[in-house]
C-alpha cells in the first residue's frame, strides 16, 4: 500500500492534492509568438503539489489543441483562455483563483 510522504495517508484518501487547487492563484493569458501564431500560457500552478503532466494532457484534449509543459508554467497552441479556465474549473480550481487576461 502506497502511503503519501506529505500527509502520511494511503495514496487513495490522501487530499495533499484537492489543498493544493485551492491556495494557488493562476493567470491564464495569451501572447503572440513567431509568424503571428497565438499561445495560451498558463502559469502559477505548483510542480510539486499538482500531476502537471496529466493536468497538460487533459487542458490539450479540452481545447483540442497541442501544447507542452516548461519552465514552470503550461503553453498550449491557440487563444484558449476561456476554455481553458472552464477546464480548471471542471478539474477542481476555484474560479476565484483564476484571473484571465
Amino acid at each position: 500500500m502506497a502511503v503519501c510522504d506529505v500527509c502520511g495517508l494511503p495514496k487513495e484518501l490522501c487530499v495533499c492534492e484537492e489543498i493544493a487547487r485551492e491556495v494557488q492563484q493562476i493567470k491564464v493569458y495569451s501572447v503572440r509568438r513567431k509568424f503571428g501564431k497565438m499561445m495560451t500560457v498558463i502559469e502559477g500552478l505548483d510542480a510539486r503539489d499538482i500531476d502537471l503532466k496529466d493536468l497538460v494532457k487533459r487542458l490539450k484534449t479540452e481545447c483540442a489543441c497541442g501544447g507542452t509543459y516548461k519552465d514552470g508554467r503550461i503553453e498550449l497552441q491557440g487563444a484558449h483562455q476561456e476554455k481553458v479556465k472552464e477546464a480548471l474549473v471542471k478539474i477542481g480550481f476555484p474560479e476565484a483563483s483564476i484571473v484571465t487576461s
